[in-house]
């Protein structure tokens, strides 16, 4: 578990974290968002133990990062945005180094080799660094980070200036690590974060802004949670069709997208995961589903929209939705307490 509370760091009279406080769960994929200059790196250089801080704590399973870095860095591997890397050595010998250096008490060739297969890079073990592509050299990056098997992973733009097809394998690296370590993973591919966090935290001028889901954050910052899908039949009786689905409150066509099909928005209460019904509805009749997609926003969307927000705009919203939660939170123990004494 990594535990933040209170941290700040100041460079004169510049505040570049202010007061930010957040905890990490053993085990979950956190994305940690901001624009550049919000003080996102300053946060993950704090956390690893690179940089100190004006105020606050950070700990590492209990260690503190300053009073005990020994012990607290030991669980941690680091990614920075430009891997640390030796060109002139060849892969082993680089991670033959980082393995010295890092004290570890594992046996060594068993477990670099362990790591060179985890992280695809057995076959380039024998090559100087310096003649790998980038991708290969962002992997070598990430093996020096699992040596010594840390509890925490800090990926810095794990994926910056690499091609689709590296980004999709290191994505998958990524999800493969979450089984075994707690990650904190930033990036700017906002869709990469999208697909491997379950946790999201944005900070700007400083300050964290958001903590929560992609999901919540869409709930919370949009009032559309309308689904859009494409059907091939007969437009009444489609219509007429979907609007008995469980949970649909409204059905509306949109008109032809797409030769001998139509498009419709589909309402639900809120409550009904609806998208089960309309497909059993559909499949009943034989009527061909060729697309169903959210309308909810994308978490570039969710992005933009709290980073363009005030101050004020932003207490305002998640001050709301905690007194939902609240109230949602009260009336489940209610129900609960109504159900014992019955």
């Amino acid at each position: 578990m990594i535990e933040v509370k209170n941290l700040s760091k100041k460079y004169g009279s510049h505040v570049a974290v202010n007061d930010v406080s957040f905890t990490i769960n053993d085990g979950e994929i956190l994305g940690f968002l901001g624009p550049n200059g919000a003080g996102k790196s300053t946060t993950m250089n704090i956390v690893t133990g690179y940089l100190s801080a004006t105020s606050g704590s950070v700990a590492i399973d209990g260690y503190d990062i300053l009073e005990n870095p020994n012990e607290a860095k030991m669980r941690i591997g680091y990614l920075p945005e430009l891997p640390p890397l030796y060109l002139d050595m060849t892969v082993k010998e680089y991670l033959s180094f980082i393995f010295d250096l890092k004290k570890v008490k594992f046996p060594k060739g068993p477990h670099i080799e362990e790591i060179c297969r985890l992280v695809k890079i057995d076959h380039v073990k024998s090559r100087l660094i310096k003649n790998l592509s980038k991708g290969y050299r962002q992997r070598v990056g990430i093996a020096q980070a699992l040596i010594g098997n840390p509890d925490v992973l800090i990926l810095d733009e794990p994926t910056v200036g690499l091609d689709p097809k590296q980004i999709i394998e290191i994505r998958t690296l990524i999800t493969e690590l979450g089984k075994n370590h707690t990650v904190i993973l930033s990036s700017h591919i906002l869709s990469e974060i999208q697909a491997v966090c379950e946790r999201v935290i944005v900070i700007n001028h400083g300050k964290i802004i958001a903590d929560d889901t992609p999901g919540n954050l869409s709930k919370t910052l949009s009032d559309d949670h309308t689904l859009t899908i494409r059907v091939g039949g007969p437009r009444t009786e489609v219509l007429k069709t979907l609007a008995t689905v469980p949970g649909v409150i409204n059905v509306t066509c949109t008109g032809m997208q797409e030769k001998n099909s139509n498009d419709f928005i589909i309402e639900p209460d809120g409550q009904t995961d609806v998208r089960r019904g309309i497909f059993d509805r559909l499949a009943e009749r034989k009527w061909p589903l060729m697309l169903m997609q959210s309308n909810e926003l994308s978490l570039e969307q969710i992005f933009l929209r709290l980073t363009e927000m005030s101050e004020e705009e932003q207490q305002r919203l998640f001050s709301k939705n905690k007194q939902a939660e609240t109230l949602e939170s009260e009336a489940l123990t209610d129900e609960a307490a109504e159900g014992e004494e019955k």
